[in-house]
């Protein structure tokens, strides 16, 4: 799986689905006046970009070496001190962990004061057959319910919660993984009328989560 990262570094960088959005945006308001953060599973580095621009110091942390992370680790065993950071930050990725109530117990682990959290929710399973078919290396969306279950878990409470739809470049989309032909067209026809001309709509929740 780290080399099928690496390999599709280049296209997360540039991706629309992933360089801007509301999800970004509210990730930063929620950052603001902290100073250390971590980016847990960096992919093209947006957040960690923008964060920095805000004016923390960001450390990075991604296991494909070819997203480019300060370093290299998987989210489920971050090389970490206790509250080394102010906050943690993952957007849009918990969706590959094999373990993503370890991940965030991991994150709570390391953040001092809080855990900011986006990824896509759960739509049916119809949908979890459209992302895996797409990419294979996805394993699961997850709930509402699922996510507040995490984050008890982990001893993290849940300040914040809001759910935004997020529309996408559905042909660039199947581009980054190489889903083509047959597939393709399987891929849309599982979505179903989420898929309007060129642009899948897609539910995203951000979570903002403070230590106890």
């Amino acid at each position: 799986m780290t080399d099928v990262w690496s390999d599709r570094a280049a296209s997360y960088v540039e991706s629309d689905a992933h360089r801007a959005g509301a999800d970004l945006d509210l990730l930063v308001t929620w950052a603001a006046g902290r100073e250390t953060a971590l980016d847990v599973a960096t992919g093209g580095g947006h957040v960690a970009r923008r964060l920095r621009e805000a004016g923390l110091r960001v450390v990075t942390c991604d296991p494909a070496p070819g997203m480019g992370p300060d370093v290299i680790c998987r989210a489920e065993d971050l090389p970490f001190a206790d509250s080394s950071f102010d906050v943690v930050t993952c957007r849009t990725a918990a969706h590959h962990f094999a373990a993503p109530e370890a991940a965030v117990a991991e994150m709570a682990r390391v953040a001092r004061t809080r855990v900011l959290l986006v990824d896509t929710l759960y739509m049916g399973e119809a949908a979890e057959q459209a992302e895996k078919l797409r990419d294979p290396s996805h394993v699961r969306n997850y709930s509402l319910e699922e996510w507040r279950a995490f984050l008890s878990a982990a001893g993290l409470e849940l300040e914040e919660e809001v759910v935004l739809p997020h529309e996408i470049d559905f042909p660039a989309w199947l581009e980054r993984t190489g889903c083509t032909g047959r597939e393709a067209a399987r891929v849309r026809e599982l979505w179903g009328d989420r898929v309007a001309g060129e642009r899948l709509t897609l539910d995203k929740v951000a979570l903002k989560a403070g230590k106890r």
